[in-house]
């Protein structure tokens, strides 16, 4: 109901809940079922007391422990993968090896992203757009290392300074996000945490290039935010694991 005050049978749902009978609200019983937040009946109270700020914060330095640790131990295991991936890159196109962007981080702050660069060097000469189905700006050996999600390996240095973690919302540029933010109710909300290399939305529907897509992954955003756990991270990892083994989702 677009109204609860005034509207709710608040006797017969009291007479549920003393006689032991759980009382769900369609916002709750949504999250649950789809494992993503409905944005247009969400209220921003439902996400401001559904944690702890204590519990929150211990949570996220637990988080913060995790990422340093798992990039160093990957730094090591993945060298020989990035210096493969480096010199393919470099070899069979023309062009930096490196691929840098700005991108909107925690609390709306820029940072800049590093990848292996998939695309031409002039891919964007018409103006910025996001990828599509098949883009022919993708290069051969891009098309390989974007399906294994290699050309995200640099990311891991992001990580190490603190500008992205391991999982959570995937960073938009700067021109995507202020349009977006004026479409699309709450999508500031996204960055109230670090961004991620992969994130609940990415390994929870697939790769998207319009509002709509963004809308969703929105709502899968927001549902990590509120429910933010370490078992929900590693969750998340075993499925971009699959993803990554099965070839879904990447362009």
């Amino acid at each position: 109901m677009e109204e609860r005050r005034g509207n709710l049978p608040v006797r017969d749902l009291l007479d549920c809940r003393l006689a032991g009978i759980r009382i769900t609200d369609y916002a709750a019983f949504m999250e649950r079922e789809t494992g993503k937040v409905d944005l247009d009946g969400f209220v921003p109270s439902w996400l401001i007391y559904s944690q702890g700020s204590t519990e929150a914060q211990i949570r996220l330095l637990i988080k913060r422990v995790i990422d340093l640790f798992a990039s160093l131990v990957l730094v090591t295991l993945t060298a020989p993968v990035v210096l493969v991936a480096a010199l393919l890159v470099r070899v069979t196109s023309p062009g930096p090896v490196l691929f840098r962007q700005e991108r909107v981080g925690q609390h709306g702050r820029t940072f800049m992203l590093y990848k292996f660069r998939s695309m031409r060097v002039d891919a964007e000469a018409g103006g910025p757009k996001w990828a599509s189905e098949n883009d022919p700006r993708v290069t051969a050996v891009g098309r390989v290392i974007r399906k294994l999600r290699i050309d995200e390996l640099p990311q891991i240095f992001n990580v190490l300074k603190g500008d992205m973690s391991f999982v959570g919302p995937r960073p938009e540029r700067p021109m995507f996000v202020d349009d977006l933010a004026q479409q699309l109710p709450y999508y500031a909300e996204r960055h109230t945490v670090r961004p991620g290399i992969t994130g609940w939305a990415q390994v929870n529907y697939p790769y998207g290039a319009s509002v709509e897509d963004a809308f969703q992954k929105a709502q899968y955003d927001l549902y990590y935010i509120k429910n933010f756990s370490v078992f929900l991270d590693i969750l998340i990892l075993i499925k971009t694991i699959r993803v990554i083994l099965f070839g879904s989702g990447a362009r």
